[in-house]
C-alpha cells in the first residue's frame, strides 16, 4: 500500500466558487450528517469571509451558524478549517490588531480547528502575527503560499517563503492555487523542496479547476509529498470550482496511493441535497458559464472564488454600460464581449500594479480597476480614472509589499494626486478598535455575546452587522430573491409587477418587485430625501458607477445637510464589486441635499448629493 493521501471537502468554497452565496444554516446542518456518512473526509472547510457576510445578509447570526455547522464534524472526529486573510481577517480591508487577536479566540470557541491564513501579497509580515494568534488560541496554524504564475513567482520564491513561515511557527503549509494556474511541474518542485527540508510539516493543496490544470497538479503534488487534497463534488465541482472527489480518488488510487473509500449512498444523498439548495434559491446566483471550464482563464489568472461572484455582478455592469451605449448611439455589448475585454485588460493592468497574486482582496482590486478602465475606454475616456481607496492602499504599500515593481505611469499618477508611498509594517496603519465597538454596543444596548463573538462580528463587519441588526439586510436579500424570480417568470412571458410584504424581527417591509426593463433607477425614499436649499445654484454629484450607496464605510462621521465641505473631501461611498469607492467633492460648498438613503441601490448617473 502506498503513501496515504487524505481529503478535505471545501463545501463552503464550492458555493462561493460557483455563485454569489452559500446555503443557510438550516441547509448546512441538514447536509452535514450526510457528509460525515460519506466516510472519506479527514477535514471539512466550514467557514470564511463569504460565510460570515452571507449569513448576515440572510438575517442569520453567523456565530450561531458556525457552532451548529462544525458540531457534527467534531462529533465524528473530522477536523474543520476556516479561511483567514491575514491582515484583512475575514473582510476586504485591513483589520485592527486587537480584532485579529479576538478572531482566533472566537473561532476556536465556536469549534473551528484550523486557521488557513494567507496574504494576497504573500507578505509574510501579514501572516506571521496570525500564526502566533492562532496557536495562542489553541488552533492549528496552516500558512498559505498564494500561488500564481508570473516572472517573479518562482520555485525559489515560494520555497523561501515556506521556510520563513515554518520558522515563524506555522504547523502546516497550504499551496493555495486560487486560480488554478499553477503549473503542475512547478508545483511539484515547490512541494518537494518543502518536504525535503521540513519532512514533518503537513502540506495541503487547494486548487480551482477552471483553467484545466487541477487534476495534473494534484497528481504532481501528491507524488512530491503532499498530504491533504481539497476536493469538491457534484453538482458544484469543476467549472470555476474544484476538482471532483470521484475523479481525484480514482486517479490517486490508480497511482498507488492509499486513499479512503467513499460511501456512495451517502455521496448521492449529499449530491441531491446540494442540488436541492440550488433549486431552492441559490441557483438564482449561479451563472451557467460558471459550470464550464475555460482555458481563457490561464491568461488573466482570475481565481475561481472570484469568478463565481464576477459572473453574477457582470450582469449589472453590462446592463449599466449598455444603457450608456444605447443612449449615445453605440452598439451594445454581449456578456462574452465584455468578458473578453475584461480578461485582456486584467492582463494589461496586473503587471503594471506589481504582480499582486490574484486572490481576495487583490484579485478584486485588479479586476475592479480593469473593469473601470474598460468602461472608461468604451466611453472615450482614459484609463485609471476610478481607483478606490483600498486599491490605492495596495498600490502605496499600506496593505503590504508588492511582489513586483509598479509601472512608471502608476507612480506618476500617485505623485500627481499627492499620495505618499508607505514602507513600514502594514498593521501599524490600523490602530486597535475593540474599545470603540464595545462603547457603540453599550450605547445601542447590544450584547457582546458568548465568547465576545457579537463584539467580534460587529468589529469585523460594521456595516453588514448594523444592517443585520436592523433587519434591513434580510429584507433587501428576500426582495432581491423575489425580483430574480419575477425576472425568470418574465422570460416565460409572465411579466407582472407585484408587491410583497417581508417581515423581519417583527417589522414589516413593503417591497415592490418588477422585471427591470432597463429604465429602472434607484429613487430616493421619503426617509432619504432631505430639504433642498430654496435658493442658489446647486452642484449635482452623480454616481460614477452602479452599486450600493453609503454615507460612511465604518463608524466615521457622515456628512449631513448643512455641512461645509472642501474640494476633495469624501462625501460618500459606493460599494461595488466588494470595494468601497470614495466619492469626492468636486468643489467647495455646503451639502444642500442627500438624495439617496444609505444602504440603497444606486445606478450610474443617479444624483446622490447636491452641493450649494
Amino acid at each position: 500500500m502506498g503513501r496515504e493521501i487524505k481529503f478535505s471537502l471545501v463545501y463552503r468554497d464550492m458555493w462561493q466558487s460557483a455563485g454569489k452565496y452559500v446555503p443557510r444554516v438550516d441547509q448546512l446542518t441538514k447536509v452535514a450528517p450526510e457528509i460525515v456518512k460519506m466516510g472519506c473526509f479527514a477535514r471539512v472547510e466550514t467557514n470564511g469571509g463569504g460565510f460570515e457576510q452571507v449569513n448576515l445578509l440572510f438575517g442569520e447570526n453567523p456565530n450561531k451558524a458556525v457552532r451548529e455547522w462544525t458540531k457534527p464534524f467534531h462529533e465524528a472526529g473530522i477536523q474543520t478549517h476556516m479561511l483567514d486573510r491575514g491582515l484583512n481577517g475575514l473582510r476586504m480591508s485591513p483589520v485592527p490588531d486587537d480584532v485579529r487577536q479576538l478572531f482566533y479566540k472566537v473561532k476556536k470557541a465556536q469549534g473551528t480547528d484550523i486557521a488557513r491564513t494567507f496574504c494576497g501579497l504573500n507578505d509574510t509580515r501579514n501572516i506571521i502575527p496570525s500564526i502566533k494568534y492562532a496557536k495562542a488560541a489553541g488552533m492549528i496554524s496552516q500558512a498559505c503560499l498564494s500561488i500564481t504564475f508570473s516572472p517573479v513567482h518562482t520555485v525559489e520564491y515560494y520555497t523561501n517563503m515556506a521556510d520563513v513561515l515554518i520558522e515563524a511557527g506555522a504547523d502546516e503549509i497550504c499551496l493555495k492555487d486560487m486560480a488554478g494556474i499553477g503549473r503542475p511541474t512547478t508545483l511539484g518542485k515547490i512541494v518537494k523542496n518543502i518536504k525535503t527540508k521540513h519532512p514533518d510539516i503537513p502540506i495541503q493543496y487547494h486548487s480551482h479547476a477552471g483553467p484545466g490544470f487541477s487534476a495534473a497538479s494534484i497528481l504532481e503534488v501528491c507524488k512530491a509529498g503532499c498530504d491533504y487534497i481539497d476536493v469538491a463534488m457534484e453538482p458544484l465541482s469543476w467549472g470555476t470550482g474544484h476538482a471532483d472527489l470521484l475523479t481525484v480518488q480514482a486517479m490517486l488510487k490508480d497511482a498507488g496511493f492509499n486513499v479512503p473509500e467513499i460511501n456512495m449512498d451517502a455521496y448521492m444523498k449529499v449530491r441531491a441535497l446540494t442540488q436541492e439548495f440550488v433549486d431552492d434559491f441559490l441557483g438564482y446566483y449561479i451563472s451557467p458559464k460558471n459550470r464550464l471550464m475555460n482555458s481563457l482563464l490561464i491568461g488573466p489568472g482570475l481565481p475561481g472564488g472570484m469568478m463565481g461572484s464576477l459572473m453574477a455582478d457582470l450582469e449589472n455592469n453590462l446592463e449599466s454600460l449598455n444603457r450608456y451605449m444605447k443612449k449615445n448611439g453605440k452598439p451594445e455589448l454581449s456578456q462574452d464581449e465584455l468578458l473578453i475585454k475584461l480578461f485582456n485588460e486584467v492582463a494589461y493592468v496586473w503587471p503594471r500594479l506589481g504582480y499582486p497574486p490574484l486572490v481576495t482582496p487583490f484579485s478584486q482590486y485588479v479586476k475592479n480597476v480593469s473593469l473601470m478602465n474598460v468602461t472608461q475606454l468604451l466611453k472615450g475616456k482614459e484609463r485609471w480614472a476610478m481607483i478606490a481607496d483600498d486599491i490605492w492602499d495596495m498600490i502605496l504599500g499600506k496593505a503590504g509589499r508588492l511582489p513586483g515593481e509598479l509601472a512608471p505611469e502608476i507612480v506618476a499618477l500617485a505623485k500627481e494626486q499627492g499620495r505618499e508611498f508607505f514602507t513600514g509594517n502594514p498593521q501599524d496603519s490600523y490602530p486597535d478598535a475593540l474599545e470603540k465597538y464595545k462603547k457603540l454596543m453599550l450605547e445601542k444596548g447590544w450584547d457582546e455575546g458568548q465568547d465576545k463573538e457579537e463584539l467580534f462580528e460587529y468589529a469585523m463587519h460594521p456595516a453588514q452587522y448594523e444592517a443585520y441588526k436592523s433587519g434591513k439586510a434580510k429584507a433587501d436579500f428576500e426582495a432581491d430573491i423575489e425580483k430574480r424570480k419575477a425576472e425568470k417568470n418574465a422570460l416565460s412571458g409572465d411579466i407582472k409587477e407585484q408587491t410583497i410584504i417581508v417581515e423581519v424581527a417583527g417589522e414589516k417591509y413593503s417591497v415592490s418587485i418588477a422585471p427591470d426593463d432597463g429604465t429602472q433607477s434607484a429613487q430616493p425614499t421619503a426617509q432619504a430625501q432631505q430639504q433642498t436649499a430654496s435658493s442658489g445654484s446647486l452642484t449635482e454629484i452623480p454616481a460614477p458607477l452602479e452599486g450600493v450607496f453609503f454615507l460612511t464605510k465604518g463608524t466615521e462621521k457622515a456628512v449631513k445637510v448643512g455641512d461645509a465641505v472642501k474640494k476633495g473631501d469624501t462625501l460618500c461611498y459606493i460599494e461595488a464589486m466588494k470595494t468601497y469607492n470614495g466619492i469626492m467633492a468636486p468643489c467647495d460648498g455646503v451639502v444642500a441635499e442627500i438624495c439617496i438613503k444609505s444602504g440603497d441601490k444606486v445606478y450610474e448617473d443617479d444624483v446622490m448629493i447636491k452641493l450649494k
